[in-house]
């Protein structure tokens, strides 16, 4: 599995965590965003990836705080980036 893929189940199962601990649901928070329940489906799962842009916006819609968020998911992926700059 590449970098990328695990990277982008991290981020997505960190905006799950957060989503839930909000309260809400994948169609309560997709409506607040505008998209369809399949886009927050989508990236939750890995499938689709988040760019910056995207990411204060679906954190900042639930109520979060992006650094915070941010830094866990940095956390949680050094040692996919560690792994990565041993190759």
């Amino acid at each position: 599995m590449r970098i990328e893929s695990e990277g982008y189940k991290i981020v997505g199962d960190s905006l799950s965590q957060m989503r839930k601990a909000a309260g809400l649901s994948q169609v309560e928070l997709a409506d607040r965003l505008g998209k369809p329940q399949s886009f927050v489906s989508s990236y939750e799962r890995g499938q689709r990836r988040v760019d910056l842009m995207e990411f204060l916006l679906i954190v900042t819609t639930m109520g979060g705080d992006a650094c915070a968020l941010f830094i866990e998911i940095e956390a949680a992926a050094r040692g996919l980036v560690a792994g990565a700059l041993k190759r």
